[in-house]
Formats: C-alpha cells, sequence, structure tokens
C-alpha cells in the first residue's frame, strides 16, 4: 500500500505539501497540486480518513517555546520558523521561558490546551515537561539543545558548539594569549557544557593546564558576566583572554572591561558566541563564534511540518556548523 513518503517522492515535494495539497489548502501552488494529485492516483495512495479528522480538530498554530526572546541568536531562530510556517499557512505563537522550567511547563500546558499543531522547543532541561509533550504524542522539533533522554525519539536541530568552542579558544591561543579564560551559562545547560567543554579540548590539544580559577558560569545574561568578568580580572591569577558563551554575556564582559580600563584585544582577547548585530561596531570590533541561527529555525520548521502530516517518520538529528569570525577583539594591538 502506498504511503504519503512515497506520493511526495513521486511528485517530487516534500510530505507536508502533500497533506496540504489533498485537505485542499488553499497556500499550495495550483501545479504542485496536479503533480501531488497525479502521484497519489498512479500510487492508488487513499489518505487515512480517521487521522485526517483528528488533524482538521488541531489549529494551524505552532508554538515556538525559547529560552531568552532577547537574546538575538533565538530572534533569529523565530525569524526562520515563522517564515516556513507562514509559507504554508501556519502562524506561530513565541513564548519565552526565560530558562525557567516552570514557566516552560505553563507554556506547554497552554500549548496542549490550545491543541497547536506542533511545538518547536529550546528545552530547558526538565524532562517532565517534555514527557507532557510526548505522552500525548505532540509533534515536537527540539532546537539548540537535545530533549532529555526520556524523549530521545523526535527530531533535533543542533550546532556543535563543542567544536567551535574549541575552534574559538585555538584561535586565542594562536593569538598569543597565554591565560585564556571561559565564561560560560549554567551547569546543565547542554549548551553552556558543551562550550566549556570545547574550550578544555583546545587546551589540552595546545598543552595548556586548565585551571578552574580561569572559569566561571553564570545565567546567560549580560549582568552575571559583568560580575564573573570583574571577578576572574581582580584575582592573582587573571586571564588575559576570554571565551564567552553568548552575545548578552559579551555585553556585560564589554562593559566590565570598560570599567576597569582595559582594552579588548590589546589588555584581554575576547571571542563571544553569536555575531550580534552591534558585534562589528564596537571598537574594536567583536570576534564571533556565528551560529546559523536562521538556517535552524528553517530546518526545524520543515522538520515540525513533515512530523505534523506523518507521524511515523525516524527521527532526525541535525548538526550544523558553526563559523569562526576573528575581528580586532582577538588580536593584540
Amino acid at each position: 500500500m502506498a504511503t504519503i513518503n512515497d506520493v511526495a517522492t513521486k511528485a517530487g515535494v516534500s510530505t507536508a505539501t502533500v497533506s496540504r495539497a489533498l485537505n485542499g489548502k488553499s497556500t499550495v501552488d495550483p501545479n504542485l497540486v496536479s503533480r501531488v494529485l497525479d502521484a497519489a492516483a498512479e500510487l492508488g495512495y487513499q489518505p487515512n480518513g480517521p487521522a485526517r479528522n483528528l488533524r482538521r480538530q488541531e489549529t494551524a498554530v505552532l508554538a515556538l517555546i525559547i529560552s531568552d526572546v532577547e537574546n538575538p541568536f533565538f530572534t533569529s531562530i523565530a525569524r526562520g520558523v515563522e517564515d516556513v510556517a507562514h509559507a504554508v499557512g501556519y502562524s506561530v505563537v513565541l513564548c519565552n521561558s526565560d530558562e525557567n522550567p516552570d514557566k516552560e511547563r505553563r507554556y506547554i500546558d497552554v500549548a496542549i490546551q490550545e491543541r497547536v499543531a506542533g511545538v518547536v522547543l529550546s528545552t530547558t532541561g526538565a524532562s517532565t515537561n517534555v514527557d507532557l509533550l510526548t505522552d500525548r504524542g505532540m509533534p515536537m522539533v527540539a532546537v539548540d539543545r537535545p530533549l532529555p533522554d526520556v524523549a530521545a525519539d523526535n527530531d533535533t536541530v543542533l550546532v556543535d558548539t563543542r567544536q567551535a568552542a574549541k575552534e574559538a579558544t585555538a584561535h586565542l591561543i594562536t593569538q598569543g594569549y597565554h591565560h585564556v579564560g571561559c565564561v560560560t551559562g549554567p551547569a546543565g545547560i547542554r549548551t553552556a557544557d558543551d562550550r566549556l567543554a570545547g574550550y578544555r579540548d583546545a587546551l589540552r590539544a595546545a598543552r595548556r593546564k586548565y585551571s578552574a580559577k580561569l572559569v566561571r558560569r553564570t545565567e546567560y545574561r549580560s549582568d552575571g558576566a559583568h560580575q564573573a568578568t570583574v571577578d576572574l580580572l581582580s584575582q592573582d591569577e587573571r586571564p588575559d583572554a576570554l571565551l564567552v558563551a553568548n552575545s548578552t554575556m559579551a555585553i556585560g564582559v564589554l562593559a566590565a572591561l570598560t570599567e576597569l580600563g582595559l582594552k579588548s584585544g590589546k589588555d584581554v582577547g575576547v571571542v563571544a558566541f553569536d555575531d550580534a548585530p552591534w558585534a562589528p561596531l564596537v571598537n574594536p570590533p567583536l570576534s564571533v563564534v556565528s551560529q546559523p541561527a536562521y538556517e535552524i529555525g528553517t530546518v526545524a520548521a520543515q522538520l515540525l511540518l513533515d512530523r505534523i502530516t506523518d507521524g511515523t517518520r525516524v527521527p532526525t538529528t541535525t548538526t550544523l556548523s558553526a563559523t569562526l569570525i576573528p575581528r580586532g577583539s582577538s588580536t593584540k594591538h
């Protein structure tokens, strides 16, 4: 018996397009509709009536639950999700968890109550929250951070952030900085842990000794990074360069350097994750690890639409690469 995947392959379109074409969605190009109908007729494909009726009870809305709406990285992910969803007639509701499991749970409860079609989630790591979605068979895609092991059978879109952190730290070492430190996020958050691990990988590869005195863990906020930087630079064993875990934290780091009368690059080398719009504009321009945030959003949205159409798909993990962009803040003047 032919499946929706067979029809999609023969028509040369996604399974989401097949579903929308067969359900009479006006957002599908007429030429694509014709191709889908011809492929379905040739293969003898018959949609599952009860499943279609069940899907029609859902709203044409996706929920996007992210950890920090003020972080440009997540803003770009949101834009990617919205662009793909809008093109096929879906709306997106943006929810900001603030790294708070209780707040994340409330948004998940709302998504379930409102019968959204699916969820894109950057998880806080609370497995019980994710269980609420998996127990109800809610289509879901994880972005930026993998879901807890109990919910591993879902699509995931990640960045190889550990390798990127290793490359950024190695860059600082090759620029002649001798005591490279790290300001990263809270323990237990996968991205924060991976960036610290990549930092340590680079030290090991360069035969540099790791010192916990050169590392600070704090919330993914500018205030926490500001205090962490002041602490690091006020001790006897102080870093002469810093790997910073995201652009929001970089604001706090740069502010601390200014207060202490230090200049990035000349006095303290700095490389931060994410190429915020302001990064090239500061003096000197900020060296960054640029993550493909918009692509994360577009890939995640398409995977979610495919999952909504065909829940039997084998789960996939897509791992994208980041790019180091050296600028003046990591060059000794």
